[in-house]
């Protein structure tokens, strides 16, 4: 374990180059950026695939500490500080062997950058099984640190409703699948309504992922969602933020006024 702790405090051993898109998580409400997802890229743009393939047992702690450092400097290059938006990182919690050891070299590139700690989202995935108790050693560690916390396709995977009841994140992502076609599916609407008002009663912010069209848009606000994410609003953009004018155009049909949403540059 200690040598696992001593090889992630620099990211070394995860040496096929890749690079970062980012997609924007839209306050519908309030017609604001919320945050920007990095999510992994090869060098020239390729899909993520193509670097998560080569992600294995013996380099997975070098890549999770080479995310986290290529999205918060490139998220720093980019201004994202500036625009008052949050910076959502993907997490493995099977790559975190002590939460505060492996997370030193996050906390250097921050302090490094001067990316603010509470502007900063460590989302996990949970369509892994994994030791409770250890995650929510990570989870407790990171909120005590001041970064904010959140599960990523809540709904498909293993933690579910006994982690929330054990710990309850910053926010909650849904999973696409409870999203895709909610327009004219009435099972997915009460359910999808009824997470809505039980993550709001736990003090949980709620991102309504993978949302295609304007019709499963409008029908998510119609239900009160208010965080969005997803093609109906924006693609992932490669090496780049998605600027606001260009939200506001696509978010036109839901009465959003081109100019008036605040967020970053293009």
């Amino acid at each position: 374990m200690a040598t696992g702790c001593e090889g992630c405090r620099d990211g070394a051993g995860f040496d096929l180059p890749f690079s970062m898109a980012f997609q924007p998580i839209v306050d519908i409400a309030n017609q604001t950026i919320f945050a920007h997802e990095a999510l992994v890229r090869g060098a020239a743009g390729e899909g993520a695939y193509s670097v998560l393939s080569q992600v294995a047992d013996d380099n997975r702690y070098a890549f999770d500490q080479q995310c986290r450092v290529k999205a918060i400097e490139m998220a720093t290059a980019l201004d994202l500080p500036r625009d008052g938006a949050r910076l959502s990182i993907n997490f493995m919690p099977n790559a975190v062997y002590e939460p505060r050891a492996c997370i030193r070299l996050t906390l250097a590139t921050a302090m490094r950058t001067g990316f603010p700690l509470d502007r900063i989202i460590f989302e996990f995935t949970e369509d892994e099984k994994l030791d409770t108790n250890h995650l929510l050693n990570i989870l407790r560690t990171y909120r005590a640190m001041g970064f904010k916390t959140a599960i990523d396709d809540f709904g498909a995977g293993y933690a579910g409703l006994g982690l929330l009841s054990k710990f309850q994140p910053d926010i909650v992502k849904l999973d696409m699948e409870l999203i895709r076609d909610i327009d004219r599916d009435q099972a997915k609407q009460k359910i999808v309504k009824s997470m809505l008002a039980l993550m709001s009663d736990l003090g949980i912010q709620t991102i309504c992922e993978g949302v295609e069209t304007q019709d499963e848009l409008r029908a998510l606000e119609d239900l009160g969602a208010t965080l969005i994410q997803g093609y109906a609003l924006a693609r992932p953009a490669f090496e780049r933020l998605v600027g606001a004018d260009a939200l506001s155009a696509r978010t036109g049909a839901l009465g959003f006024q081109p100019g008036v949403m605040a967020g970053s540059a293009a």
